[in-house]
């Protein structure tokens, strides 16, 4: 019998060996803007940031809540479709997946004044939706594997994949599949107030109660499909000759906390144009984490053996930081016709995690210097129209959203960008009614072991749908 040899790892190094958490992905899944939480905004491809003339400006700009006249209350849903075809060695897998939510529900308050405004609102809205999904098959015919990747572990070993001295036969030409499924969101629950300071200026702010949640379950196979190690005895043992799958499955879980403040400026010159300009302080996110691993191998004498998750899965804590987002915006309006335009710059390295809670601090310094390495500042754009028909009080909309990948080295099929329309209704200026579409599309890639040798290639596609109610009274 095969005797067991116990290698005492820390939590960080097995996990940091099987999902890689807590690096820069993990990072940048935090720092990337969401698409909001206003179909009308969406429509004009959330280029609404010197417009926030309704409940939507806790998201887009707080001093827009002081353009509001009544009391607003307002909600929403959203549905996302989200489309991904996976090139694996040559082979093309498509998946898809989706995600139905309420987005959002906002209450504004205009108190009286004897000049300017005053407005409070309260806003609970969705600002980030997490669902994905990645699904690969193909025949890997190198001398690599995840078997291989993990040998600094003790998982090979204890499913019976290597000899006492931590050897294995097994060294590459596998199949290999898998699917990795992600869900989740976060959630903002905000007060904001807005002040006319003199006429035409507003100064708006924010502080904001984060919470919300993440989860990615990630399966993966090796198989031998072609009998490369038909007869082979991977343990020197009978039941293990004829090796046929080696199973692995890592579940990521997060319980998302934060806080989070900004601060908006917004001039209006007559009817004819806005200037909008926001910050954004860093959002601080407190990640409580737990990984879950299990795994399993298959013989051709029928002999199967599993992991003993208890000793391969924890639970982890740290916080997570965002850098500042300085947003400078215009609209004007002729005619009916109101055209705007935002940039948002976004200086991806300054991405940081601290407070680690069962992970050592040398790690997190390492994490945090990769993320300085590999990742840069951005410039997103976005760009809307909105046209109103005149005697039906049809509007009708259109927009473009461009956000640069945060990699340094990424080629501009990385970056998301979408384009997006919409129709709104108002009738007789109290009940509204908005819908919007946007279609985004961008590549990505993914390595499930090493670099470049097991790697998945992305054609992404996403469908989100809005719709947005108000009432003014």
């Amino acid at each position: 019998m095969k005797m067991h040899i116990l290698k005492i790892f820390s939590a960080i190094i097995l996990f940091s060996s099987f999902i890689s958490a807590q690096n820069y992905n993990d990072a940048i899944r935090l720092g990337l803007p969401g698409l909001g939480s206003n179909a009308r905004a969406l429509g004009m491809g959330n280029a609404f940031n010197a417009l926030s003339d309704d409940a939507s400006a806790a998201f887009f700009n707080p001093a827009g809540f002081g353009l509001l006249k009544r009391i607003e209350f307002s909600g929403g849903l959203s549905f996302t479709n989200f489309d991904n075809t996976t090139t694996f060695f040559g082979n093309q897998t498509k998946d898809n997946t989706t995600n139905t939510s309420l987005n959002r529900v906002s209450f504004a308050l205009p108190l009286p004044t004897y000049q300017g405004s005053l407005v409070f609102a309260l806003s609970y809205y969705n600002t980030k939706d997490f669902t994905s999904v990645v699904k690969f098959n193909g025949f890997n015919p190198s001398n690599t594997s995840k078997i291989q990747s993990l040998l600094d572990t003790d998982i090979p070993y204890d499913l019976y994949l290597t000899d006492n001295n931590y050897n294995t036969i097994i060294n590459g030409n596998l199949n290999q599949s898998g699917d990795i499924l992600n869900s989740g969101g976060i959630d903002h629950w905000t007060l904001s107030g807005a002040i006319e300071v003199q006429k035409n200026l507003f100064i708006g702010g924010n502080l904001t109660i984060i919470s919300g949640n993440f989860e990615s379950v990630n399966d993966y196979y090796e198989d031998d499909t072609k009998n490369i190690y038909q007869g082979e005895t991977a343990a020197g043992e009978p039941q293990t000759t004829d090796f046929r799958t080696f199973y692995f499955n890592n579940t990521l879980k997060w319980d998302i906390g934060g806080w989070n403040a900004k601060l908006g400026f917004l001039y209006q010159f007559e009817d004819l144009a806005r200037f909008g300009v926001t910050v954004q302080f860093p959002k601080t996110f407190t990640i409580n984490e737990e990984f879950l691993v299990s795994g399993s191998s298959e013989f051709g004498t029928g002999q199967i053996y599993k992991l003993d998750s208890d000793y391969y899965s924890d639970k982890v804590a740290y916080n997570s930081k965002t850098p500042f987002e300085i947003t400078g915006a215009f609209a004007v309006n002729s005619k009916g016709i109101i055209l705007s335009a935002e940039a948002t710059l976004i200086d991806y390295s300054q991405l940081k995690f601290s407070k680690p809670d069962g992970l050592t601090s040398a790690y997190i310094s390492e994490k945090n210097k990769e993320i300085k390495d590999v990742l840069t500042a951005t410039f997103n754009f976005n760009l809307g129209a909105e046209y109103t028909i005149p005697t039906i009080g049809l509007r009708i909309r259109g927009g473009f959203i461009t956000q640069p990948s945060p990699f340094k080295e990424d080629a501009s099929d990385f970056n998301h960008k979408y384009l997006t329309g919409g129709l709104g209704f108002i009738a007789n200026g109290t009940v509204g009614i908005d819908l919007a579409y946007a279609y985004g599309w961008w590549k990505d890639i993914s390595d499930n072991y090493g670099s470049n040798v097991s790697r998945t290639f992305q054609d992404i596609k996403v469908h989100t749908v809005m719709l947005t109610t108000t009432y003014r009274f």
